[in-house]
């Protein structure tokens, strides 16, 4: 069972945030024996639905709920909206409280995970453990940025079919070294019918102003501000080296580390079993840990 729950983030954008499961049953009398909340952050372009495999075994021991990040997936993207990293932790926090997660674990993918461990880093009350997917805590800079948006143009939208965006993402496009049909389903999973073909429900723009409030600027004293327990994944393909993620690990207060095999940056997408065995163990860990503090 999947359902849609509404929240308000920051300056009154409406964002739809996906439980995965039953609802809980809530008896305040039993409170300290409620079942422990995880929130899934997607990265740029990417959107809740993404995590499905993820939530689906999750929600068997947690209450698993993912979050369509503003200008993403269900969730509103007003053209004059905000789309700094303020505005993408202020609406975590908003859906945390308003959902009744806390104290939750996070789980971020790219975007998502910088979201997750500046959220960890502000509000440590709300957070007992973060997995942090395939982000660096490195400066990227003005070329990447450059980069990204020679890609943006370089798509040839309108798509005529799905098969066509599958087969653009996994094979065609400049930025693939070799065939990917994971990649090409994550793309086609964020595009939507038009009148002339298909086209992303992001507008692009609106992931430029997104990103370029984070590629400027190196990310390693929030981490430092982690408290909690913290689990730095990558794929041995993926956008972060093994070099940088260990020393995200040794930054982190509580960092551990783990990394999966023959996957790329969509770590969790296109090596769903692999990235189970990487994270299921931390997060047996950190419930562990917090049904003892509670006795």
């Amino acid at each position: 069972m999947v359902r849609r729950i509404d929240v308000t983030g920051a300056g009154g954008v409406r964002l739809a945030a996906w439980e995965f499961g039953d609802p809980p049953k809530t008896d305040p009398a039993r409170d300290h024996e409620r079942t422990p909340g995880v929130l899934l952050l997607h990265g740029l372009m990417g959107r809740a639905s993404h995590w499905t495999s993820t939530a689906r075994w999750l929600s068997e021991r947690h209450r698993a709920v993912a979050l369509d990040q503003r200008g993403h997936g269900r969730s509103e993207k007003p053209p004059q909206a905000s789309f700094t990293r303020e505005a993408y932790v202020d609406d975590a926090e908003a859906a945390l409280e308003q959902l009744g997660l806390a104290p939750v674990v996070l789980i971020g993918h790219a975007m998502g995970a910088l979201t997750a461990w500046q959220l960890a880093a502000r509000r440590p009350d709300l957070v007992r453990g973060v997995i942090i997917c395939d982000m660096r805590a490195s400066a990227l800079g003005s070329a990447s940025q450059r980069e990204w948006a020679d890609w943006f143009r370089a798509w040839p939208v309108p798509f005529a079919t799905l098969a066509d965006v599958r087969r653009w993402f996994g094979e065609d496009d400049p930025w693939v070294e070799r065939p990917n049909p994971a990649r090409g389903e994550f793309y086609a999973e964020v595009m939507h019918e038009c009148e002339d073909g298909w086209r992303p429900v992001f507008d692009p723009d609106q992931m430029l102003r997104s990103r370029e409030t984070w590629v400027f600027d190196a990310h390693w004293e929030e981490l430092a501000q982690v408290q909690c327990p913290a689990l730095v994944v990558r794929g041995l393909d993926g956008e972060l080296g093994r070099a940088e993620a260990q020393e995200m690990v040794r930054v982190l207060p509580r960092g551990e580390y783990a990394e999966v095999a023959d996957a790329g940056h969509l770590v969790h997408y296109d090596q769903p079993e692999g990235w189970r065995a990487a994270i299921e163990p931390f997060l047996d860990g950190v419930r562990s840990a917090g049904d003892a503090g509670r006795l």
